[in-house]
């Protein structure tokens, strides 16, 4: 049986995790890849820690460069995480014509195009399974089971703290703060939750997604994002599930007739809809294709095990490719055809609107024409009752489809109109 030799980078929880499944998943792992993949060496700056997986001592390293340029060592794992030490021991180690297998999302969305074109000169394959959902095959559906199909859309709750913090809210009338502030008391949550709550984390996963479906390196410092910090209340969550539907924090990424779409934000959905279901950490990709119609991928989005499980997945890839003597695969596919990026602006989408009027004859008049001076078609109104300040009334305002830019000049509109007692408060809905 030929032997591949596995050198990790990074012993945190994910290496960590990875490791142990290399050393104690190793027959069923020969068993069904014909291979004898071992696990040769581990680089991390801290090798003394206990990181409650039993490793052999003289497999741990401090030099990680001694690690990539080691004959012994055929593949690399990349576990460091950031993109600043990762990006060089990856490039170094594509220069070595070693392949690449990494969960590193920030790193991909952010200097993608770097390491794809590299690894496509010196033929060398990278795989990238765990750097969006966890433990869910999103990335192998979209390269492989759905390689036939034209993706039209895409739509992924792809954050666990985030869908965490929602269900708390609607589940338990939670405020945000409290939700957030139970989230890191479970760990759901970091210390610092920018990158989860503010969209970052959904944003570079769905610029990953974008590459592969429609062969393109998006500049993610382009794209929109919002997160739900500052966003979401609790009032919406409510008057939403009054309406049939649910709030999920939502990667979006369309094509329309070739204008490619890729967008972050708190979204209403159908509440039997199949992303309404998805609850807690839980994660999912809802996939539409041409010949495929939808198809769902629900899991873990994240954890020590759930993403090494991934993260093995591709390492077995690698050591079959190394196996047969098969030549590398472009890490994303190169389109053939004219793509541009859709302007923020002309995203056309229907939208929730809150407004708090003046309880008085004329108000909602005057809103919605505002709503009509910039082409806005309101599909219903709802008055929900006392925001809280004495002589104005919360209204529920649900619009037809409308650009993002027609939307938006409608409610800047709106918050200069005396009877308007709070700024207007928006989300999108994905029916």
């Amino acid at each position: 049986m030929k032997k591949i030799g596995v050198g990790i980078l990074g012993f945190g929880t994910v290496g960590a995790g990875v490791a142990y499944g290399l050393l104690c998943n190793k027959t069923p792992l020969a068993e069904r890849t014909g291979i004898e993949i071992e696990l040769r060496k581990i680089a991390d700056l801290d090798i003394t820690s206990d990181r409650g997986v039993a490793v052999p001592k003289e497999i741990l390293a401090t030099d990680t460069m001694g690690v990539i340029n080691d004959p012994q060592i055929d593949i690399i794992v990349e576990l460091i995480g950031g993109t600043g030490i990762a990006r060089k021991f990856v490039l170094a180690a594509i220069e070595a014509g070693k392949p690449v297998v990494t969960a590193n999302k920030k790193l991909l969305a952010e200097h993608g195009a770097e390491i794809y074109d590299l690894a496509a000169k010196k033929g060398v394959d990278v795989f990238f399974g765990a750097s969006v959902g966890g433990g869910i095959p999103i990335i192998r559906a979209l390269r492989d089971g759905l390689a036939a199909n034209r993706i039209e859309a895409i739509h992924g709750i792809l954050n666990g703290t985030c869908n965490y913090i929602l269900t708390s809210m609607e589940k338990d009338g939670l405020a945000f703060d409290v939700a957030l502030a139970n989230a890191q008391k479970q760990g759901f949550a970091e210390a610092d939750p920018t990158l989860d709550v503010d969209g970052f984390d959904t944003l570079h996963k769905a610029a990953i997604l974008a590459s592969i479906a429609y062969g393109i390196n998006p500049d993610v410092k382009s794209l929109p994002v919002r997160g739900i910090r500052g966003v979401v209340e609790a009032e919406d969550i409510r008057y939403a599930a009054d309406l049939g539907y649910r709030i999920k924090l939502l990667a979006i990424v369309k094509d329309t007739d070739g204008e490619i779409e890729i967008r972050v934000a708190p979204t209403l959905v159908p509440e039997d809809g199949m992303l309404a279901s998805v609850n807690g950490v839980f994660n999912a990709a809802l996939v539409k294709g041409d010949l495929s119609d939808e198809t769902l991928y629900y899991g873990r989005g994240a954890g020590r095990m759930p993403t090494a499980s991934t993260v093995i997945g591709d390492i077995a890839d690698a050591a079959r490719a190394i196996a047969s003597g098969a030549g590398s695969r472009l890490a994303v596919p190169r389109t053939s055809r004219a793509v541009r990026m859709k302007a923020p602006g002309d995203i056309v989408s229907r939208h929730y609107v809150r407004l708090s009027l003046g309880d008085a004859a004329g108000s909602l008049a005057a809103a919605a024409g505002a709503f009509g001076n910039h082409g806005v078609s309101i599909s219903a109104a709802l008055q929900k009752g006392d925001p809280g300040k004495t002589g104005y009334a919360t209204v529920i305002v649900l619009t037809h489809l409308a650009k993002q830019a027609d939307i938006d000049a409608a409610l800047d509109e709106i918050s200069n109109l005396p009877c308007c007692g709070a700024a207007p408060r928006r989300l999108g809905i994905e029916d």
